[in-house]
């Protein structure tokens, strides 16, 4: 088989744990990466790691079975699935004071975070009518689907999660006379994660999250049993997967990140680069320009027969 027969693997990884020295375990990480030929983004920081992965198959193995014999990462959390090309132009690892951005100090989320719910339980736990479901990913995510049901915060990033939480506890605490029961998701288990810690660390015990995320749901729950509406948002050239992880038919609007449908498209609002029918009234006359010149070098790439290193 041809590389460019070889079908591309793709691993979201997470895992939190009190990482003592991440910078010598950056050159640690690069170096099995870089062995194997993958391409991809990997975060390193105190509180874990975080990143998405590319390559051969037997080569993201032979990865993910050496990260889980690092210090700590034995329970590194991973999620497969396939590409029809390399979503990704080269390897990084980079040091962060965050693996998954909140902006909250103290957020423990290698020991507080709240308790897994495995996919298979998953179905009956949102089922029930005492538990509050919350959708910790951003508008734009929720935007092509959502488990029925779930509340959507709104948020434009992970860091605005907090002060709505905070917001929305204050009504938790007015309209219940007991303590709820709640269950967050989300793509791939990290942000709900750490969102659990924090929700745990302001006074509220009953919180779980679904492992794996949304990823791991749609990987092993039947599309017969599902309760999950729409398709899933990814942040690589993919766009959205659906059941079973197979690539969904979205492009995506690089002014306002918006997931785009077929619909979308075909709009006269819709030009390539520029805007959408979701921004084209929202973006100012520099932005727009701004974006046209990046789409003109985009484009001067391709017919050049190579990758733009602003589309990674």
């Amino acid at each position: 088989m041809t590389e460019s027969q070889t079908p591309v693997k793709v691993a979201a990884l997470y895992h939190f744990a009190v990482v003592d020295d991440p910078a010598a375990l950056r050159l640690q990480v690069l170096a099995l990466c870089e062995e194997h030929g993958l391409k991809g983004t990997i975060l390193l920081a105190q509180e874990g790691i975080n990143g998405t992965i590319a390559g051969a198959p037997d080569d993201i193995d032979a990865v993910i079975e050496g990260l889980r014999t690092l210090p700590r990462f034995a329970d590194l959390e991973v999620k497969y699935s396939e590409a029809s090309a390399m979503p990704f132009l080269r390897m990084k690892v980079r040091l962060k004071k965050e693996i998954v951005s909140m902006g909250v100090e103290g957020v423990d989320a290698a020991t507080e975070k709240g308790a897994y719910v495995d996919p298979a339980d998953w179905n009956d736990l949102i089922a029930d009518p005492d538990t509050i479901v919350i959708d910790t990913r951003n508008a734009y995510e929720v935007a092509i689907g959502s488990f029925d049901g779930a509340i959507n915060p709104d948020t434009e990033s992970f860091r605005d999660f907090p002060a709505w939480f905070d917001e929305f506890s204050e009504k938790l605490r007015q309209d219940s006379d007991k303590a709820p029961k709640i269950a967050m998701f989300c793509t791939g288990g990290i942000r709900c994660e750490k969102a659990t810690a924090y929700v745990k660390a302001q006074g509220f015990d009953d919180v779980q999250h679904l492992k794996g995320g949304i990823l791991k749901y749609l990987e092993h729950v039947p599309e017969s049993e599902s309760r999950w509406q729409g398709d899933c948002f990814l942040f690589d050239q993919r766009v959205a997967v659906g059941h079973g992880l197979v690539e969904a038919d979205y492009g995506q609007c690089y002014a306002c990140r918006m997931p785009l449908n077929a619909a979308d498209r075909a709009s006269p609002d819709y030009i390539p680069g520029e805007a959408c029918p979701h921004c084209i009234h929202d973006r100012t006359d520099e932005q727009r320009a701004r974006y046209r010149e990046r789409q003109r070098q985009v484009e001067k790439a391709a017919e050049e027969g190579r990758q733009h290193l602003g589309t990674e």
